[in-house]
């Protein structure tokens, strides 16, 4: 085998490892997840001169919440903001973020403006 080859193998061979996926299926349940998460960590802390150290127990149901820690949502509130808006696409190594199907959203643009012309009749 070419050493030459075997580089340009690996630069095309796609990762093994998947991505890790932190978006929600909807905006309003990412937010509700975030809403959760900073509730229990802010309520834990606020709570221990009321309540004693115990309350702190709650502060990990968070991570729970989070996926993981707080950058992890924040991560996925950007993924899940993006998803179908945005797309990956990499060559040679080099990746880019492009918009999604711009042919598909043309398409789309006629149909949506007749369809509003006829419902304005």
């Amino acid at each position: 085998m070419n050493p030459a080859q075997g580089v340009k193998d690996r630069a095309t061979a796609p990762s093994a490892a998947p991505e890790p996926d932190y978006a929600s299926k909807s905006l309003p349940r990412h937010l509700a997840r975030g809403a959760i998460g900073f509730g229990l960590i802010i309520g834990s802390i606020a709570l221990v001169p009321v309540a004693g150290p115990a309350t702190l127990l709650a502060a990990p149901l968070a991570l729970v919440a989070f996926r993981g820690c707080p950058t992890c949502w924040m991560v996925g509130l950007a993924q899940t903001v993006s998803r179908g808006r945005l797309e990956r696409q990499c060559v040679d190594g080099v990746c880019t973020l492009t918009k999604a199907h711009p042919a598909a959203d043309a398409a789309e643009e006629p149909a949506r403006h007749h369809a509003s012309a006829a419902a304005s009749r």
